[in-house]
């Protein structure tokens, strides 16, 4: 059986090459992950250096923010239409041309515009790795274990870059935290050209919607800004209010604009899968919650407990370690046993206990068993969280809309990221003052207010469970014919041989026979970083 063998062996040849480019994805991720993290080690370093204010000094954070948040959707469409391979290699080159130019910044002005720069090209990567994903990886099992990895990057790209700039900057300077981008860059672009397959896009033969793309992408962008002036300024503040205004004046037009063209850059059919817009709500109560715990929980380790940047990122560790373990096949096991929406709402308990437990820190309180089982308990929260939220939002994306969905998931995540760490900033900021107004020690009273944003963390979460018990629902059916899991009969790079396309275009006959013969026992469950700086000098009235 020669003819067997020879698509046995290209089968084979096939898995290995999806498992190898979900390796590529996963490592431009981490370079995304890394940035979000290790620039607030190296803050100081930099405002020596360049002079800056402190006001100034946000907008090293505050400009990957604004770009990186208001890029994604548009980011996501285009590769949609242009094809998401193409979109992904022309990210990283962008990301890793601004990384060089932020490392080699002589000024706060050309540091500033990098940022920029460099927000724009992780935006275009990231809003198609999970389209990426979801259509290399059709089949529910295989589609847990890729989407855990993802996961696992995500999370852990946290603690590590505040490991990675703490060595960086004590070791070198803080020009290295920004050159460590261009190897890994470099090898992420070259391994992407050859495993990544090539998709060809639904095309620009009907024009593109570049009044929509403008408008999305302005709204967004102020609307990010509004939100990350909110520490500074406040809230109420005119400025916050005026431009918090505007983003919602552009965004009702830009619905108005996409509901009447034939060929819109979203599609408003996307609002109408549930599964996604289901746990894109969910996913903004939880990340609003959790994310508190990475800043604020920082500061309480290094300004309570005046840890190192080092030492500070060690103690994530059972944060991270936990993750890795779950995303080794733990979680996409248990979400096979007993489904992604029990699995997610165990997570969200575990995450609340996690909070909880931080609320009974004080100045000398042991790292174990109080601070290291929190910070255990929120990692199982996220190891077993996030991938049944993905795996909810993705499957009954349509596949000519999974780089939109993807970029919806990502802007879920930004926006209701920066929106949990300024309210609760600004809550443990004012809380804090009010304490010491009345007497209280600056010690306890910066204590008191990391502990009333933890409980206010937690109670959102908490929201977030009840959403989900009402907004999530699975349901046993076949997958529709053009949900995302279809993957085009599998794309092939421009330069693979002919026989190869038609070979691995009849195992996908064979492959979808057979799960059509089992489609009783399948699932189909369709319903369903970032903020200021890290302050390192924080006193009573300063934070």
């Amino acid at each position: 059986m020669p003819h067997l063998s020879s698509l046995s062996s290209l089968s084979a040849n096939a898995d290995r090459r999806r498992w190898m480019s979900l390796l590529v994805v996963c490592m431009a991720q981490l370079m995304i992950v890394l940035d979000t993290t290790i620039v607030n080690v190296a803050l100081p370093s930099i405002q020596h250096d360049l002079h800056f204010t402190q006001g100034n000094l946000t907008w090293v954070i505050d400009a990957f923010l604004v770009t990186f948040g208001s890029f994604l959707l548009l980011a996501g469409r285009l590769g949609d239409l242009l094809g998401r391979k193409r979109v992904f290699l022309l990210g990283l080159t962008v990301f890793t041309i601004a990384s060089v130019l932020c490392g080699v910044a002589p000024s706060q002005g050309f540091l500033i515009g990098a940022r920029f720069l460099q927000g724009i090209g992780a935006a275009l990567q990231a809003s198609v790795i999970l389209a990426i994903i979801v259509t290399e990886f059709p089949e529910p099992a295989d589609r847990a274990r890729a989407m855990s990895a993802y996961v696992f990057v995500s999370v852990a790209g946290g603690s590590l870059g505040l490991l990675a700039g703490g060595v960086l900057t004590e070791a070198l300077s803080w020009h290295w935290i920004f050159f460590v981008n261009v190897p890994i860059g470099i090898a992420t672009l070259a391994l992407g050209r050859a495993l990544v397959p090539s998709d060809r896009g639904l095309g620009l033969q009907h024009g593109i919607d570049w009044l929509g793309s403008i408008l999305v992408t302005v709204a967004l962008m102020i609307g990010i800004y509004a939100i990350v002036q909110a520490t500074s300024h406040g809230w109420a503040s005119a400025q916050v209010l005026g431009f918090g205004a505007l983003s919602l004046v552009l965004l009702g037009a830009f619905g108005l604009l996409e509901s009447r063209l034939e060929n819109p850059i979203m599609p408003l059919r996307i609002l109408s899968v549930g599964g996604l817009v289901g746990s894109s709500v969910v996913r903004g109560f939880l990340v609003t919650g959790m994310y508190s715990t990475f800043f604020l929980g920082t500061l309480y380790l290094e300004h309570i407990r005046h840890l190192s940047a080092l030492d500070t990122g060690l103690a994530y560790m059972p944060w991270t370690i936990t993750v890795a373990i779950l995303s080794l096949g733990v979680t996409s096991r248990l979400v096979a046993r007993f489904g992604p929406t029990r699995v997610l709402l165990g997570g969200m308990v575990a995450v609340i206990g996690g909070l909880m437990l931080l609320t009974t820190t004080g100045p000398h309180t042991a790292f174990f068993p109080t601070i290291g089982v929190s910070f255990f308990l929120i990692g199982l929260g996220i190891g077993t969280a996030f991938m049944p939220l993905l795996q909810i939002a993705m499957a009954s994306v349509p596949a000519a809309d999974a780089g939109l969905g993807s970029g919806i998931v990502n802007v879920s995540q930004q926006i209701s990221g920066a929106i949990g760490l300024a309210v609760l900033s600004t809550i443990a900021t004012n809380h804090t003052k009010s304490l010491a107004a009345g007497g209280i020690s600056a010690t306890d009273a910066l204590i008191g207010g990391y502990h009333l944003a933890f409980t206010i963390g937690a109670v959102v979460v908490a929201v977030g469970i009840v959403t989900a018990l009402v907004v999530l629902r699975t349901r046993r059916e076949a997958p529709s014919a053009d949900a995302a899991p279809a993957r085009a009969l599998h794309p092939v790079p421009a330069d693979g041989p002919a026989f190869e396309n038609l070979a691995l275009d009849l195992l996908d006959l064979d492959l979808a026979a057979a799960l059509e013969a089992e489609s009783d026992d399948e699932h189909d469950f369709s319903l369903p970083f970032d903020s200021e700086p890290v302050p390192t000098g924080v006193d009573v009235e300063g934070y």
